[in-house]
Parts: C-alpha cells; structure tokens; sequence
C-alpha cells in the first residue's frame, strides 16, 4: 500500500512507522518541520497542496495535533480554539479535502486519546477535541463513498511516553506499544470502518 502518514516525531508515530515500513508498505511521511513532505495541519490549503503533490494514496494515518494543558480555571477560550484547529480540524480537514484523493476502498486512521472518556487533571481541552473528533469519525464513516473507510485511534498513556509525562496521569496503566500498533494496523490493513478503537490499557 501507499501511505500518507502526518506525524511520525511522537512516541506512538514513531513505532507506527517504523512497523509499516516493515511491512514493506510505502510510507509517505509529512509534518511540520520534519518528514518527506511539509504541511501544516492547521491551515487546510496547506493539506490540499500535500495531497495535489502525493497523489495516489491508498491510505492516510494521523498521529499529529496537540491541546494545550492548564487547569479549568487557567483555560481560556483562546485555549480550547488552539486545540481544535489542531487536533480537531486539523484531522476533520484530513479527511475532508483526502476523500477526493485516496483511491477507491481507502482508509483514513486518525487519533483522539482516552481523555473523551476517563478525565486527568489539566486535559479538558484535550477532551473536548478527542471527544468530537471520536464523534466525527462515527458519523463521517456512514457517507463516505467509493468504499473509503474511516477510524480512529483512541490511545492511553503510551508506555514509550510513561516516564516522562505518566506523573500528569496518576493511577493510569500504561499502554503496551504492540497494543497501541496492532490498533493502527488493524484500521489501515483491516475492514472496518466507523470504529473507536480504545487502547486504553
């Protein structure tokens, strides 16, 4: 297969990758400041001009966007707007301008994150954009056409990443990354579609 994968630097993207070109699929990376391919996930002329100059996808993965972490009664509106054109709209343009270029019977694979579903302290606007971009998928998955399917990937505390930020997430058991792996294989080189795949411990 040929792979658009956005986000390849983080604990999870990196063994993502690493297992995919394993597999001997043909892995196109992209990111801001690293990857064979620039784009800024934020701006969605930017993700047009990526596709326009890719082409020929047969699957695209997502392990990019972030949310910014204060407590409740730091946040500010400004905050939460941060991480939606990131994490949310960042993945929802993904997807949007993608359905005109992946070829028929392709998959998108994005990320949300277990905060939709178990709280920690600070991480309310990651809820919230992990929450919609579960919601987005659900529903993005009953209209796409030509047999594109559509899945996200909801991690916990990856255990790549348990050392150094598990004390911002007490009592959460760290994730396996073979566990965390099998869950974008699944998505990329499986059948479903619609799916929220929790990996959560």
């Amino acid at each position: 297969m040929k792979i658009l994968m956005i986000g390849t630097t983080g604990a999870i993207g990196k063994q993502v990758l690493k297992e995919l070109q394993g597999r001997k699929h043909e892995v196109i990376t992209a990111g801001r400041n690293s990857g064979h391919m620039r784009v800024d996930i934020t701006d969605s002329a930017s993700i047009e001009k990526l596709y326009q100059t890719v082409g020929n996808i047969d699957a695209v993965v997502v392990t990019a966007g972030s949310s910014p972490m204060k407590s409740f009664q730091q946040l500010q509106e400004s905050d939460v707007m941060e991480a939606i054109h990131s994490k949310l709209m960042g993945q929802v343009n993904v997807v949007l301008k993608g359905q005109h270029y992946l070829n028929d019977k392709g998959s998108f694979t994005l990320t949300s994150g277990i905060l939709a579903d178990e709280p920690a302290r600070g991480t309310v606007a990651g809820a919230v954009v992990s929450g919609a971009v579960n919601s987005f998928v659900v529903g993005a998955a009953t209209e796409l056409q030509r047999g594109l399917r559509i899945n996200v990937v909801s991690p916990g505390l990856a255990e790549n990443s348990a050392d150094d930020i598990g004390h911002l997430f007490p009592g959460f058991n760290p994730v396996p990354m073979r566990r965390l792996i099998n869950a974008y294989l699944r998505s990329v080189e499986g059948v479903i579609t619609g799916q929220v795949i929790r990996v959560h411990e």
